[in-house]
């Protein structure tokens, strides 16, 4: 399990940066040892088809990373990583982890960011390659552990204390052990009943200094409820009191429970981020079940919810059998806390139920290199895959916990309800769309379905849009900047819009003057439409005007064709097909090597008509 999770420091998913092909079996190996992983890789190098991202400048994208809080595992020399993020190199406490891998799995290094996870990641690669990691510290090397870097489950209270603390150690001082920690007592430390140094663990809050490391284990369940639209500022009060008032440690807190109908309201995840936990919810037959043991139940409270305590019955559920409720239900005007230990830390794997995300996704033109960083985080962290199976076929490589769902041309809503049934159990899905979501895509469906069609469960998932480069600014770049005054988008499919409107829309746009983008131009029985379209155009400008054809953008079969709007015809089109028509002040200029540009001035006065040299009317663009 990746270590640097429940660290805030490290702000992303790590990253196996490959410089060769070479690497490209071991990292695809590792992303099961790291999970959320992702390949990215130098470009010429490895294809864009068999990594997360490509990349131009190694130094810079390193340092990118580094500077991200990305933890980075680079398949390369140790020379490579160190000398590109020497310049970025500054405050130790904040660093995330960097790793150097041999390329044939022989050496896993850990070079930087010691303190948060880079030794246990490094463990973690090692014994899934079956070799021994090149730790150096000293404290890790003669007793076993890095008293900065406890393991999950574990929080050290006064970090800051560590490196004085180990080296008294190293220097021949002892230590003894105040409270239970397995981990502690298993390592080769210099136990001595009388020592002056002391490994204090405790759930309560405590003072540390060089001479006394406080750890405290995660076993304490926070459970809370709150009234409909609460004031959030009134719960993360509350629940900060209530710890404080028990002397109760914040840093001993796995994750802060409630009920699952709590699962939208943002008071509940303003406490969890406060605290920097996870936050779990239950159904009510699940907190009903801990009545016996609750401290204050309530029938008010299971007329409303349909269970007799929410913070307590949350609190004690988390713990399980085995915990015990310390804290009773607290209460201010709005808002309930309680707090229960378990025997062990927690492990929040399984437990409870987390607010389900749904994530519309645009991918772009289809290549990973036109994908923004935010839709790439986004499929990084996914539980699953849903969408149109060739889309699907886009995300490549898929992490292997991912659980894919493939979907058929014209199921739509069936994709968008499986999106939204699966967000509802509480996973994290990517609803995916070639281009953006938003533009003729599966956003609107998603929101038409919660509005026309709320389920309680679908209402309580976090639903966001991801966009994505759409077919149009991808034809625009690729051709110079046909759209850079004003423009529209215009659909030709008659399928979900009758085709009077979609001839009004052309001849307002066309009355306008405004470049036009034309989406879905044919398909294989469609072809009178774009016909109609070009004749409405050429009433209100020239024939001449230039009319870009883009043609598989993003991928490797991609073109980008310049005519002459008078000669757009169907045969020159598919349905991979997008058709960017300039207005009358549109431009077309030779490259200096060959093909053209195309451009629409921006404040250009005065009607400008492109002509085009009939011998150089077509060429393609990669």
């Amino acid at each position: 399990m990746m270590p640097t999770g429940s660290d805030p420091s490290v702000r992303g998913n790590p990253v196996l940066v490959l410089l060769s092909p070479g690497g490209l079996g071991l990292a695809r190996r590792l992303l099961s040892v790291v999970p959320g992983g992702e390949i990215h890789a130098l470009r010429g190098r490895v294809d864009a088809a068999d990594a997360d991202r490509l990349f131009d400048a190694t130094g810079d994208h390193l340092r990118d990373l580094f500077l991200a809080g990305r933890p980075i595992i680079g398949v390369c020399a140790a020379a490579v990583l160190i000398r590109s993020l020497a310049p970025v190199l500054g405050d130790k406490w904040t660093e995330p982890p960097v790793l150097a891998l041999a390329e044939d799995g022989s050496a896993v290094v850990p070079l930087l960011g010691g303190h948060h996870g880079a030794h246990a990641l490094a463990r973690a690669i090692g014994e899934a390659l079956e070799v021994t990691p090149a730790v150096t510290t000293a404290g890790d090397v003669r007793f076993g552990i890095a008293f900065d870097d406890p393991p999950a489950g574990w929080r050290l209270a006064n970090p800051a204390d560590a490196k004085r603390f180990a080296g008294a150690l190293l220097a021949g001082d002892t230590v003894r052990l105040e409270g239970q920690a397995p981990w502690l007592a298993a390592s080769r430390l210099p136990f001595a009943p009388e020592a002056h140094h002391v490994l204090r663990v405790t759930e309560r809050v405590a003072i540390g200094s060089p001479e006394v490391l406080v750890y405290h284990p995660t076993t304490l369940a926070v459970g809370v409820g709150v009234a409909r639209d609460g004031d959030p500022a009134e719960l993360v009060a509350l629940v900060h009191e209530t710890l404080a008032a028990h002397r109760l440690s914040p840093l001993a807190v796995a994750g802060l429970f409630s009920v699952d109908v709590k699962a939208d309201e943002p008071a509940v995840h303003a406490a969890a981020a406060a605290l920097g936990v996870p936050v779990r919810f239950f159904d009510p037959a699940t907190l009903e079940a801990e009545t016996p043991r609750l401290a204050t139940p309530s029938e008010v409270v299971f007329k409303q919810v349909g269970c007799h305590g929410v913070a307590e019955g949350a609190a004690l559920a988390a713990v399980g059998s085995g915990g015990l409720l310390v804290v009773p239900k607290t209460k201010s005007a709005n808002a309930t806390c309680a707090i229960a230990r378990a025997p062990t830390p927690l492990s929040m794997v399984g437990l409870g139920r987390p607010r389900g995300r749904l994530s519309v996704v645009g991918l772009g033109p289809g290549g990973a290199d036109w994908r923004t960083a935010r839709a790439a985080a986004a499929l990084a962290e996914m539980d699953d895959l849903v969408g149109y199976r060739l889309y699907n076929d886009l995300v490549v490589p898929l992490p292997p916990q991912v659980c894919r769902h493939d979907f058929g041309m014209g199921d739509e809503e069936e994709r968008a309800r499986k999106a939204l049934d699966l967000a509802a159990g509480g996973r994290k899905v990517c609803l995916v769309t070639s281009g953006d979501p938003g533009i003729y895509a599966m956003a609107t469906l998603v929101f038409e379905l919660l509005d026309r069609a709320p389920r309680p469960e679908w209402l309580r998932v976090e639903v966001s849009v991801i966009p994505g480069i759409s077919a149009f600014q991808a034809a625009a770049a690729l051709i110079g900047a046909p759209l850079a005054h004003d423009f529209c988008l215009i659909s030709l499919s008659d399928l979900l819009t009758p085709w009077p409107l979609i001839v009004r829309r052309l001849e307002a746009a066309a009355a306008a003057d405004l470049a036009v983008a034309l989406y879905n131009p044919v398909s294989r029985n469609r072809r009178q439409q774009l016909e109609e379209a070009v004749a409405i155009l050429l009433r209100h400008r020239p024939g001449s005007t230039p009319a870009v054809i883009g043609r598989q953008l993003g991928r490797p079969e991609q073109t980008v064709t310049v005519v002459p709007l008078s000669d757009l015809n169907p045969d020159l089109l598919d349905m991979l097909s997008i058709v960017v028509v300039g207005s009358s002040e549109t431009r077309v200029m030779a490259r200096p090597r060959g093909g053209h540009w195309v451009y629409t001035p921006r404040g250009f006065s005065g009607k400008a008509t492109s002509s085009m040299n009939p011998a150089t009317q077509s060429t393609a663009a990669s």
